[in-house]
């Protein structure tokens, strides 16, 4: 391709100023994990308190909505925020380059979580629009940007580089809940949303106050788009967005518009945009007969990681929820906000992940390591018994009683354990089971199935209305989950028969 060719004759990394480093890294990982550290702290602190503002009642200060649109409206946010990572990674490779992307995914972010800081519900949703879109203009990207610090794949400080860099988006997801968590909910919602606008400021000013130390890879536009696909990029979309802006109008003014109407179709498209995405690589001609194969044996992995999603993203959403309302929040009769639990996930993240990578590897010496597909069933299983758990403790708290606060940690602890199982394992199955051609989208591709779980969420809880939350509603997805696991388990010779050479 024209454009690796012009990165590799004329663009090499830049060499940190004054020869220091960053840990022994180029001194631009330090402006990158410290704008990951800060745009995860508003980005997890937003969303710590985002569903509790929705449900509290308008006397609290909330939007005083019920638990099931609340939910709805969470799970379809958090699915568009991985969906716009595609459009995010499109518009730096075809329009401004990595590094003017994040600057501004990053901007349009802090300019989110102001609006969510005005006290006004329409100022409220437009916020969340635009943390969607800057979330997915700056995820795409800034991870590549890493590896743009590096002398090509074989680096040796590579993969170190990475988890450091991984190192502070936990850092800032375990401390937002904490800060912000306790703000919004102790003084005021409004103030801790400002206080995430504030983080996300501070991110952003430091990368651009860093960004002399980032690489000159991260300036170039790989694929320029010419004049004609601009010309009918604007005329496409210039159509839909009228389309779209005309059937609002009319049923706003005919008085018949709810958030209902906003949810449920985004709902529906985050279901089938994948299905569309598959059946586009299914047709494709010019793929070989092993790659098709590994793209059915793909799509296995899709459906499960889906499934996976859909009850991992609800820890903000229908646990928030139970935490809230159902749990006992004193220790020894110290009282702590809601939110805090929200900070439970990365802590384990960062004390459990060291455990897993050092277990594969001495499993794989033994040669006892789990296959892919066993990694994926454990992770379903894993989940699935968190919902199970998760049942148990709303039986518990049946007739208003609040359970202890060890029920939700056990419910933390479970899913992360299955996300270390999966998570990790399913992104590097993407780039083993990529077709060629397909090799740079597929990494979108599987962002897509934390946008299809997350929307099949979102049409449950639309779906049941009053029940979200109830007992029946966790015992059904978790026992649904272990269905699913154990399937994989049963089947796992016909997904390994179609992965070919891949193990």
């Amino acid at each position: 391709m024209a454009s690796t060719t012009t990165l590799d004759a004329g663009v090499q990394p830049v060499a940190p100023s004054g020869g220091k480093t960053f840990f022994g890294h180029p001194r631009g990982l330090a402006t990158l994990f410290m704008t990951e550290t800060w745009e995860r702290f508003s980005f997890y602190g937003m969303r710590a308190l985002l569903v509790l503002y929705m449900v509290a009642s308008t006397h609290n200060g909330g939007l005083g909505m019920k638990v099931a649109l609340a939910t709805a409206i969470y799970s379809v946010y958090n699915a568009m925020v991985y969906l716009l990572a595609l459009p995010g990674g499109w518009i730096a490779d075809r329009f401004l380059g990595a590094r003017k992307t994040v600057a501004l995914g990053g901007t349009i972010i802090m300019i989110g979580h102001f609006l969510l800081a005005v006290p006004f519900k329409a100022s409220f949703f437009v916020g969340l629009v635009f943390i969607a879109a800057g979330s997915g203009l700056l995820k795409a990207n800034i991870s590549t940007m890493v590896g743009h610090l590096y002398d090509g794949p074989n680096d040796p400080r590579r993969d170190g580089g990475f988890t450091i860099f991984y190192m502070g988006i936990n850092l800032g997801a375990f401390a937002a809940p904490l800060v912000i968590g306790t703000v919004g909910q102790s003084v005021n919602w409004h103030l801790g949303f400002a206080l995430a606008g504030v983080g996300m400021a501070l991110g952003l000013g430091q990368y651009l106050l860093g960004t002399r130390h980032l690489s000159a890879k991260s300036d170039v536009v790989g694929s320029p788009i010419t004049p004609a696909e601009k010309s009918a990029l604007l005329r496409k979309g210039g159509l839909w967005f009228a389309v779209a802006v005309v059937f609002y109008a009319i049923v706003g003014l005919a008085g018949y518009f709810t958030i209902d109407l906003a949810v449920w179709p985004l709902s529906i498209a985050g279901i089938v945009i994948p299905v569309v995405v598959f059946a586009r690589f299914k047709r494709d001609k010019d793929l070989s007969a092993a790659e098709q194969s590994k793209i059915s044996g793909y799509i296995w992995f899709f459906v499960v990681a889906a499934v996976f999603w859909m009850i991992y993203d609800q820890s903000g959403s229908t646990l928030s929820v139970f935490a809230d309302s159902s749990t006992n929040l004193s220790v020894f009769g110290w009282h702590f906000p809601s939110s805090w639990f929200q900070s439970l996930n990365p802590l384990y993240i960062m004390a459990l992940a060291p455990v897993f990578a050092w277990a594969w590897v001495a499993l794989a010496r033994k040669a006892k390591n789990p296959s892919t597909t066993m990694k994926f069933a454990i992770g379903l299983l894993m989940i699935g018994a968190s919902f199970i758990v998760m049942m148990l403790a709303m039986g518990a708290a049946s007739g208003g009683v609040k359970v202890s606060p060890l029920w939700l940690a056990l419910v933390y602890l479970v899913q992360t354990v299955g996300e270390l199982t999966l998570s990790p394992v399913g992104l590097s199955v993407t780039t083993k089971l990529a077709p060629a051609k397909y090799a740079s989208q597929m990494m979108g591709v599987w962002f897509l199935a934390v946008t299809a779980g997350d929307c099949v969420a979102a049409v449950i809880q639309l779906g049941l209305g009053d029940a979200t939350g109830s007992t029946w509603y966790f015992a059904i997805q978790g026992v649904a989950a272990i269905v699913a696991g154990i399937a994989l388990v049963m089947y796992r010779k016909n997904v390994i028969k179609l992965m070919g050479d891949v193990h």
